[in-house]
This record gives structure tokens, sequence and C-alpha cells, in this order.
């Protein structure tokens, strides 16, 4: 039998960011963790995306239909009833009622302040540990896995350097260890 693979909730700021959401969604495709999120985080991710110019807001919607596609169990509902009992920042309590109501044990965020105070079995983490915790279970997997991202990378071409210097800005020491595995 084939062991459940971590749950993680990804907040909204960590789907922001084009190079680190995608290889995030890469390796819940690749079955290192399974995906969780709520519409909440969804329309958050969207509204990033268009008030920064990243994307109109029809491709923001393209976008998030195709991660929704990609990942059908994905999607977290019925949490809104647990909001109110939670103890984190006000502003990011949905995060971590999405979590809950999924039984995931992680959140992956780049704003762990807003997470302080937790329920128990609940932590937050940061897109950097969680990518070297990824890595620390099958480096090679992980590292075909990036190699793949930048392969599929066209308009502009980029090669595995350039992608890890890009996640860098995000994931340092996931980063570092790659590169030491290289």
């Amino acid at each position: 039998m084939a062991a459940v693979p971590l749950r993680a909730v990804l907040d909204a700021n960590v789907l922001y960011p084009s190079t680190l959401r995608d290889t995030l969604l890469r390796a819940a495709e690749a079955g290192f963790f399974q995906i969780c999120w709520s519409e909440e985080i969804l329309g958050e991710t969207t509204r990033s995306l268009v008030r920064s110019g990243r994307l109109t807001e029809r491709k923001a919607a393209h976008l998030l239909d195709q991660m929704k596609k990609a990942f059908p169990d994905a999607m977290v509902t019925g949490h809104g009833a647990i909001i109110p009992a939670l103890k984190n920042q006000e502003k990011d309590r949905h995060v971590a009622a999405a979590a809950v109501r999924a039984g995931a044990r992680l959140v992956v965020t780049g704003n762990l302040r807003d997470f302080r105070n937790l329920p128990e079995g609940l932590m937050a983490q940061s897109p950097d540990d969680f990518l070297r915790g990824l890595f620390a279970l099958d480096e090679d997997g992980m590292v075909e896995l990036l190699k793949a991202q930048a392969g599929a990378m066209k308009k502009p071409p980029v090669s595995l350097s350039e992608l890890l210097t890009a996640l860098s800005k995000r994931a340092p020491d996931f980063v570092r260890a790659v590169r030491a595995h290289l």
C-alpha cells in the first residue's frame, strides 16, 4: 500500500510568483504532496496577479481554471464555520480553516507571522523549508522535476541554472541544496 502523501494548503502568496507556483504544482503533480486550496485563496491569487499587472483578468481566470482542472481534489469547502475559532491573524484565518477542514498538516506561506497560534497538529512553513523537505524525500526526483520545468519554458527559453536563480529569491536554501546535489 502506498503512503498517503502529505496534505498542504498553499497560501495565495506562494501561488502568485509564477516560477514558485510552477515548481509547487509540478511537485504536487509528481506526488510529493497533496495540494489543497479554497476559492478564497484562489480569489486572492487572481486579484494579486491582476493588480500587479502580471496577468489580465481573463488570463488569470484561465490560469486558475487550468489549476482547478489539474487538481480536481484540491478544493476545500465547508470551512467557514471553523474561522471564528481560530487565533492566527484574522485576514488569514480562512487559510488555516481550509487546512483544518482538509486535514492538512501544513500551510505553505511566505508570511509566517500571520500563522502563529495555529491549532495543534497544524503548522506554517515557508516555501523554502517546504521545498527543502520535498527535496530531502527524493533529491533525484526533484532535480528531474526542475529540469523538466526549465525545459518546458520556451518564451523565453530558460536553463536549469536560470530557473534556480529565479527560485532562489523565494527558496534560497532549497536552491543551495539542489546546486550542491548537481
